[in-house]
Order: structure tokens, then sequence, then C-alpha cells
């Protein structure tokens, strides 16, 4: 099929673009258009030049896929330099999503159209780079540098009213974006209309002042984005559309992409980018349909249960909670009219949303409510008795067919399945908290998993809005086993001579947005105190094992909810302050253990803790829990708050170096040999000569 196609009538050349699925900027559909608008400006019949997309979407964007390689002429600024110096008008019909070089494209144009619900933006930064194709120069021009910095310091987009406010967008369309483009060209040709011209347009260099402001404004305003590249380069670039020369602004704005470009923070974010896409890939489930789902159970209406019931509402689908006593289903409906008043107040949702939404919710304490239900999802207490038991009553309950899904974070999805006699019916969803919030899904398959079941799990997470990864089974999947080991790494520390807070100040610096210990403190101390207790019996005696926890624990320091944990909270308070006492608890335990407090520094947090992630990382990969290197990245991205711009644990442990990472590991066994011990995958790995990356198909 041909990736551009060239109609030409009344005076009028229709560059049309067609390369599904979102028309992405590729060389070769760069060449296509270069050509067709270099025929089109030397042709005499030809008066203005209308270019518009096949399909669903506008260009959404370059071809992420040629980051990194070397590039192929024509290049996108070469593009959009031609199209804005054509001698002819060039109108540029949207429709769907103009993003990133998409919208640079349309920008280079004369005129731009666009249909009502068209999204656009500059969503580069989330990229770890900048516009380079012109878009740092000419948005701010046309819009003014405080609405341009807005719109690609937050890489988020706007709808065509709002661009046509702006200046952005000359024309919305009632219907289609390319007839409006056409009768516009139409008229302009008989001359009953005069195409918008840059004469017409505000220039908003006209007011030096307030450009410098708005720069100065977003410098200020930069917060922790400062310590990454890609923002304050931005900033530089729209100074430089106002205090250089046309041609030397867009020079500095191609070196500043050139050199983002070539960064790891880049790298490390289009691998998170292209991860998100991956996960979705399930080989085994190609042509396997998904089993129709319509109404959903909710056993329990805790904060869980009840973030669930929000998401599942949201996505459209009609819910019956249940929980065990009226007070407490009353508390978990509560929960669900909360969030959604809340959302009504931010503008998220429409009080005429929210009543639609609440018409579909129902509680009860019955749980032979949800005989007809397409699926149940369970999210009671985390105990493996409590949840059996739920599952075995279901199985007398639920109509055959019906989906039977746990929320566990931790425990045997298989076990849990023995209580039923349906095992291919059951799953793992394991949502995290708030689930109405946070997007990541882990689908924990069991070993008797229907395949049609996991097919409906990934179905529902995107209906949902949500990613899911696919998970096996094991205690705690992929992430709680990767935070179990950055835990296990920094009690080592805690013990051996740290501090809480010095550990927690080395991963907040490192880009976590809490640090360890401030993640405890907020999640209840005494739930990971649970989990010890529970796995004691089968706790490996040659492991290392810190106590700290425990005892804090024992003096009744749960964290946030009881007022002290690892910080000291005043009435009402998030944020916590050190408690020396704290410190004199740790003290003791090492002078219990023998052990002499040592010096231990950032760095030295930060590379163990590393190390401590990808070597799990390793062996779940080698165990077959994962699939990929990328799906436990995404894991931790989404879940446990990893900088996305250190792209995971597996995609920082590439970065790193894997043969320096692995001779740490060999280095901190010789203090504990169990936990410290690499993993085979690594030894494979560098001997071929390959990274945890080489393990992603693409």
């Amino acid at each position: 099929m041909e990736k551009v196609r060239v109609a030409v009538a009344g005076r009028i050349a229709t560059i049309t673009l067609a390369n599904p699925p979102v028309n992405a900027l590729g060389a070769e559909l760069r060449g296509g258009l270069l050509s067709a608008l270099n025929e089109a400006a030397d042709d005499r019949k030809v008066r203005v030049i209308v270019i518009a997309a096949d399909g669903r979407t506008w260009p959404a964007g370059a071809d992420i896929r040629e980051f990194g390689k070397p590039p192929v002429a024509p290049l996108l600024p070469e593009l959009c330099d031609a199209i804005a110096a054509c001698p002819k008008p060039v109108i540029a019909a949207m429709h769907g999503t103009a993003l990133g070089g998409g919208l640079e494209l349309a920008l280079a144009a004369h005129v731009r159209v666009a249909e009502a619900g068209t999204q656009i933006g500059l969503p580069e930064v989330t990229l770890g780079i900048l516009p380079g194709a012109g878009g740092t120069q000419r948005l701010p021009r046309l819009v003014g540098a405080g609405q341009a910095l807005g719109m690609m310091l937050s890489g988020l987009p706007i709808g065509a009213a709002r661009a046509a406010e702006l200046g952005l967008v000359d024309v919305v369309a009632d219907g289609s974006a390319q007839p409006a483009a056409v009768q516009l060209a139409a008229a302009f040709v008989a001359r009953e209309a005069k195409l918008p011209s840059a004469a017409d347009r505000t220039d908003h260099r006209a007011d030096p002042a307030a450009w410098l402001n708005a720069v100065a404004e977003a410098r200020a305003g930069l917060g922790t984005a400062r310590r990454l590249p890609a923002p304050p380069r931005i900033i530089d670039c729209v100074e430089a559309a106002l205090l250089l020369p046309e041609g030397e602004g867009f020079a500095f704005e191609r070196a500043a992409f050139e050199d983002l470009v070539a960064s790891p923070e880049a790298a490390a974010m289009r691998h998170a980018f292209l991860a998100e896409r991956r996960a979705a890939r399930q080989p085994d489930l190609v042509g396997v349909a998904p089993r129709a789902v319509s109404h959903v159970g909710v056993v329990g209406g805790g904060l869980m249960g009840s973030g669930i019931t929000t998401a599942l509402l949201s996505a459209g689908f009609s819910v019956t909670m249940v929980e065990r006593d009226t007070a407490a289903l009353s508390a978990g409906l509560a929960r669900v009219a909360t969030s959604h008043e809340r959302a009504v107040a931010s503008g998220r949702l429409s009080e005429e949303a929210r009543e639609a939404e609440w018409a579909r919710v129902g509680g009860t304490t019955e749980m032979a409510a949800l005989a007809q239900a397409d699926l149940v999802i369970e999210a009671v207490t985390e105990d493996e008795a409590v949840k059996a038991a739920v599952f075995a009553e279901l199985d007398q309950i639920a109509r055959q067919g019906a989906i039977l899904a746990t929320n566990t974070s931790y425990l045997d999805v298989d076990r849990i399945a023995a209580a039923t006699t349906r095992p291919d019916d059951v799953i793992g969803l394991h949502f995290f908290s708030p689930a109405h919030v946070m997007k990541l899904v882990e689908v924990v398959v069991g070993d008797r998993t229907a395949p049609d079941v996991t097919a409906t799990a990934f179905a529902l997470a995107k209906r949902m809005g949500k990613i899911a990864v696919r998970a096996g089974v094991c205690d705690g999947f992929i992430g709680n086993r990767i935070l179990t080991a950055y835990r296990t790494a920094t009690d080592f520390l805690l013990e051996d001579g740290a501090s809480p807070y010095d550990i927690d100040r080395a991963m907040v610096a490192w880009g976590f947005p809490k640090g360890p210990y401030q993640v405890l403190d907020m999640a209840g101390l005494d739930i990971s105190w649970a989990r010890r207790k529970r796995l004691a019996a089968t706790r490996d005696p040659a492991r290392r094992y810190v106590a700290i926890g425990d005892r804090l624990c024992e003096a009744g320091r749960f964290g946030q909810k009881s007022g002290r944990g690892y910080y000291l909270y005043d009435e009402g308070a998030r944020t916590g302050r050190e408690d020396p006492d704290v410190l004199a608890m740790i003290a003791a335990e090492r002078e219990a253990r023998g052990i002499v407090a040592r010096p231990v520094h950032a760095a030295e947090v930060q590379r163990r803790v590393l190390a401590a992630m990808a070597n799990e990382g390793a062996r779940i990969l080698g165990e077959g829990i994962a699939q990929r290197p990328s799906d436990i990245d995404l894991v931790m991205m989404l879940g446990y708050g990893f900088p996305r711009w250190r792209g995971g644990p597996m995609q920082a442990a590439d970065t790193a170096g894997l043969l320096t990472l692995r001779d740490d590991l060999r280095d901190y066994a010789r203090e504990e040999a169990v936990f410290w011990q690499p993993a085979p995958l690594w030894d494979d790995l560098i001997k071929n000569g390959r990274k945890f990356a080489d393990m992603n198909e693409d």
C-alpha cells in the first residue's frame, strides 16, 4: 500500500498520509510526503496544498523505533522546513491525535484545521527529549511562551477547541477535517475567502517582557524535574526562540534534541514507553477470545475493594459489593461515594456521570447475590485460610463459566484455586492501592488457569485503563518479590550502621518519591510484620535476618496510623519527624547482635539497592515468573515508584554494566552468601555479550 497518495482537483492538491495504525512519521512516509509536496509546489495547476491522513488519526508522532539509530533522510526538521517554506499555502487537516512530530508537522503548515475532539500536544518530555522539528520555536510564537512551556513541560495534550482559543488551530471543523480543509482551500481558489497568514496572527515575540517572564517562572517552578535533562533544555529553547535569529533558534533546538536523544535518561524513558506496549503482547493468547464480562462482584469493601469497585464503575461495569455485615457494607459504599464526590469536585467526573455510575452499583451481605456475576474479584484480608473459604463458597454459588479472581498481594493463587472445583476459572488480579488511581495490575496466571480467563484479565485491565503485566505464581509475584529484596538490602545497611533517615534520603536523591522506611510507615509496619511471621517457619536459617522492624512493631510502632513508626507523626500529619528513640532501638539491636556500626554513604545505599533488585529480577526471570525483563521494569515503575527516567531495575542494571554489578554481588556475597549470591542468569548474559534488554522481544 502506498504510504502517500496525491490527488489534484480544482487547483487543490490533497496529499493523504497512509501509514497505519497511527501514521507514524517514519522515513518512508517522510520521503513520500516531501516528494509529494515538491511536486505540488512545482505544479502550475495547483494553488493550495492540503495535507490529510487516512485512518483514525493524523500522525501521532515520530517513529520511536528510529531513535538511537542512524538518521535516514529526509529528517523531520527538513520536512517541516520545506512545508513552512512552500510558496503555496499548505493546510493541515488534523483529526484524532496530533502529537509530537505530528503536531510539529502541522505547526509548519500555514493553516491548521482540526476536527472537534482532536487531541493536540507535544509529549516529548515524557520520552526524555524535546520537540526537535521546530516545535520549541514555532509553538511559542503562536500561543505565547507561557502556554507553550505549559504544554511542553507537562507533555499533556489539549483539545481542538482550546487550541483554537490559543491561536494554535485556525478552524475547528463541524465534521471531518479533510472536507473542511478542502472547502476552505476551494473558497480561497475562488477568491471567496482569505487564508489566515502570519500577518493576521499575534506574534508573541512582540512582548519580550512577557516572554522572558514566562521563561523565568518556568525555570523557578521546575522543582524535582530540574534533575532531568529535558525540562531545562526545553526552557532554554523557548528562550532562544526570542533571543536568537530564527535560523540560529532552530539550530539551537536541534543541537539540544540530539544531546537529549543520546542521554541515558531518554534511553530509559523510551524503554519505559515500549515496555508498556510490549506487556500487552501475549503470544500464547493470539486468537483466544476473552469471556464476556458486564456484571462484576467484589467481595470486600475495604480500601482495596472499594477502590476496585470505583475503577470498575468508571469502566462501565455493573458492580455488586458484598461485605460481611451492614456496617462494613455501608462503609465500603461510602468510600466509593467519597471517591465519586472528589472526582466531581476536581472536574474529572460530571454530576451526570456520577449518577450513572452510582446507578450501576449495588451492595449486599449475601454472597448468593453473585450467582449470575460474570466475574467475581475477592478483596478480603490477606489471609490464605480466609481467602480459601471465600473461594469455596463462591464455588458453590457462581454460575458455570464465571471467573473467580483473587486480589492477593503475596499468596499462592494455586492453593486458593484448589479450594474450588474449577481451578481453570481462577486467576490472580493484583491491583495496587489506591486501585481507582494506580494503573498497574499484575495478572497472576495459575498452573490451571484457562487461556480465555487470562485473555479476559488482559481485556478487563485494558477497559479499566490499566496496564496488565503477566506474572507466575510465587510468594509476592513480581513486584513484591523485588520490593522484599529492596527492603532486605536496606535492612542489612540499617543494621550495619546506616540510619533509616539517611537511607530514605539516599533513595529519594536517586529518584524515588519516598524512601523505603517512609513507605513502610505509610503502608503500616504491621502488614510486613504479619508476612514475616507467616513465612517464619519456612525461612532459611542460613539467611541473615534483621529483626529491627519486628522490634518496632512489638513496641506498638505501626507507622502513620499509630502516630509512630520509623518516624514520629504529629496529630493528623502525613510527614514524620526523625525519632531519636528509633535510633536508640536500632543501636540496641546492633549491640545484641554484636555488630559494630560502620559509616554508610548514599552511593553505597543506592548501589546495593540496585544490585539487590536486579539480582532478584534475574532470579524471577530464571524461574519463569516474569516473561521478560521489561515487564519487571514496568511493574516497579508503575507500582513502586522506581524512577521512570532510570527505566526500572533491569534497564538500570544494563546502564550500570552487568559485569560491574555481578562483581559487586560477588563481593557482597562474602558478607551474606544466600541473599547476595548472583543468579545464574548474570553469567549466561555476560559470557554471551548480552544485556537484559536483549531478552525483550520487539
